[in-house]
């Protein structure tokens, strides 16, 4: 199928319109740039100027659609022009096409068509006054400045300035879309990160009272629920104490309040502790050092998440919790007991090891969870350096 021809716009239509209906008034009343008598009139007819009028008018509407089929056409007939008394209108009109042909044409029309009318320019002055031999020959070349070189400077001008307002436009664009990527970004990582702290700090207490209040309603000993009730409580009251310090970091926005503490390995034995208050027989090997801040709290969470899910799945048997730092690494080490086919002692969300893994990655460490033999083993491996994340 033919490819239809863009249609013209508006205010092309207008100067088009505009132009022909002046040139017609012009050429009505007389008024011609050239006498009769001029040596360059070849073509006497009355209504001469009229053909090439009609012809620049007619480019006009291809102005912005086809400018440089507008602009040769145009130059057509202002060549023709040139051996008739001429019209004002149509010298005008054609400075348009040249404006426009370098303003809406190619990049390639913008670059040649300024550099073409300059060697006119240069060309019509130059050669007529050396053959005459007579300065006033440069007055050819003046004119072909005004109606060539001119309008074609003054459309790369304002072809430029349009450019570089468009890429300026661009560049705020593509500023501002960076910026909204890095606001989602900045809170899906928040989100993230508030949903990795909400598990690991309420999971291992709430964990504990599923299993002891299990037991307490199971068993008709009193005091074995004394007891199961006593941990329940105390797991309770740790668990609404540490829900109550993120809850009010979440509404403090002022920023004026000091940040709670967050959980250090040194709390690791009270951790345990409490792990073996809900029934693990837990050993802890922890030889380590200064840590910085962000692994110390990873290597605690990933702890506190293992003890958890030892409390729910583990089998009878000891579970073992290593830490060892070494190479500019804290390696991590938590193992407890594993038998295929044995069911969760408490409902689980199943995102405790994508927690764990998250906190190692975000680090540039590693981790490793899964059954070996009749052991359940979980290894981290967390730099002590900052590193590049996985």
């Amino acid at each position: 199928m033919p490819l239809a021809l863009p249609r013209p716009h508006r205010d092309d239509l207008r100067i088009a319109v505009a132009g022909l209906l002046g040139g017609v008034l012009l050429w009505a009343l007389g008024i011609h740039p050239r006498l009769a008598s001029d040596s360059l009139v070849l073509w006497h007819a009355p209504w001469a100027p009229l053909v090439p009028l009609a012809v620049t008018a007619a480019c006009e509407p291809l102005r912005r659609v086809r400018p440089r089929l507008g602009l040769l056409a145009g130059t057509g007939a202002l060549v023709l022009d040139t051996v008739t008394l001429g019209s004002i209108v149509t010298i005008v009109l054609y400075t348009d096409l040249v404006y426009a042909a370098v303003l809406y044409g190619t990049p390639a029309s913008a670059r040649r068509i300024p550099w073409i009318t300059g060697m006119l320019t240069v060309v019509g002055g130059i050669v007529p006054a050396a053959l005459w031999r007579d300065p006033q020959g440069l007055l050819i070349g003046v004119g072909v400045g005004v109606v060539a070189l001119a309008p074609a400077a003054t459309g790369a001008l304002v072809r430029n300035h349009r450019d570089a307002a468009e890429a300026a436009r661009l560049r705020a664009e593509q500023t501002a879309l960076l910026a909204e990527m890095d606001r989602t970004q900045a809170v899906t990582a928040e989100r993230a990160r508030m949903a990795r702290e909400l598990h690991d700090m309420v999971a291992n207490h709430l964990s504990a009272i599923a299993i002891h209040s299990t037991a307490a309603l199971s068993l008709d000993d009193p005091k074995t629920s004394r007891e199961a009730l006593a941990v329940i409580r105390e797991n309770s009251v740790a668990g609404l104490a540490e829900m109550r310090r993120l809850i009010g970091i979440l509404r403090d926005s002022s920023g004026d309040r000091e940040p709670a503490a967050s959980p250090t390995l040194d709390g690791l034995g009270a951790l345990v502790d409490r792990a073996r208050a809900g029934g693990l027989d837990v050993t802890l090997d922890a030889g380590h050092g200064k840590v910085p801040a962000p692994v110390e709290l990873a290597a605690y969470r990933i702890v506190q998440e293992s003890l958890t899910n030892a409390l729910k799945h583990a089998a009878q048997g000891r579970v073992r919790v290593s830490l060892r730092q070494r190479d500019g690494r804290l390696d991590i080490r938590v193992t407890s007991p594993y038998r295929p086919g044995d069911g969760p002692r408490a409902p689980g969300s199943g995102s405790g090891l994508t927690g764990m893994r998250e906190r190692a990655a975000l680090l540039g460490g590693t981790f490793e969870a899964g059954p070996r033999g009749a052991l359940w083993a979980v290894r981290a491996t967390l730099p002590l350096t900052e590193g590049d994340p996985a």
